[in-house]
């Protein structure tokens, strides 16, 4: 751990979404052992990633918005509020793009496999930059002094969208498995699926440091994807199946970010 904290934030950033790609290929490897996943396991996941994710959103991201607003002499409310609103409308407009991806490759059952998969990932990989960059303008607001921004908070973000990002690798490998691709390949296409998160990660760290008069803005921006993500995503999935364990798994995924932050951060 004294290792990872001596480094630069940006590097910290890496890591941490090295990490989110990394459970995105443990749940693409799920399609070597089985052909579905267990509906409440995923259910309780999805609802406990979506807790973390709420918490986080507001302690790691929002809150800091606010402090460091008033800090810089600024309106508090005013860029966290339009932060907090282009945020969501960009995961809004990433999913709309998703839809109509989505529903062109149902289009295209006559056509070569590769394609479908090339426009399947393609979609899900704009899924996945907010994701990214939220991380990273967690991390680069450590280095930029953002109050109410820790290491611990800034980790603490990363698991829980890392968490989320299991059941998005089965979700893209399982369903090719079932086209007819080798599990190999179906593997290789889901991991790939997070592979931006990296690079929007590190993105996301540099503009911080590079502009602190904006941060607030960038903050809440990051604030806004990742409460987009949870409404559209992560809650509609997860009580699909059982509605009880995912309200479980929110209100224990909400007290873990809470205390971990509080108590730690």
């Amino acid at each position: 751990m004294d290792w990872f904290e001596n480094q630069n934030v940006v590097i910290q950033a890496f890591i941490a979404t090295i990490f989110t790609w990394g459970i995105t290929a443990l749940g693409a490897l799920t399609v070597c052992f089985f052909k579905n996943i267990n509906k409440k396991v995923l259910s309780t996941i999805l609802g406990f990633s979506a807790g973390v994710m709420t918490a986080a959103s507001f302690w790691s991201l929002l809150s800091p918005s606010i402090e460091l607003s008033e800090e810089l002499g600024y309106i508090a409310w005013l860029l966290p509020t339009i932060g907090f609103i282009t945020g969501g409308l960009f995961v809004l407009f990433s999913d709309k793009f998703l839809d109509q991806a989505l529903k062109e490759k149902e289009n295209l059952k006559n056509s070569k496999s590769l394609k479908r998969s090339i426009l399947l990932v393609s979609a899900i990989t704009i899924h996945n930059i907010p994701e990214g960059m939220a991380i990273g303008v967690a991390f680069g607001g450590i280095a930029s002094g953002v109050p109410g921004v820790s290491l611990v908070s800034a980790l603490m973000l990363a698991i829980g969208i890392g968490i989320q990002n299991f059941p998005e690798g089965a979700a893209v490998s399982l369903p090719l498995r079932n086209e007819g691709f080798s599990r190999f390949k179906s593997f290789m296409i889901g991991q790939a699926s997070a592979l931006v998160e990296p690079v929007s990660a590190v993105i996301g760290a540099i503009l911080v440091l590079s502009i602190r008069n904006v941060l607030p803005f960038l903050l809440a921006f990051a604030a806004g994807a990742m409460i987009a993500v949870v409404a559209r995503e992560l809650l509609p999935e997860s009580i699909k199946e059982n509605k009880n364990l995912a309200t479980l798994g929110l209100i224990f995924g909400f007290i873990v970010m809470m205390i971990l932050d509080v108590a730690l951060g």
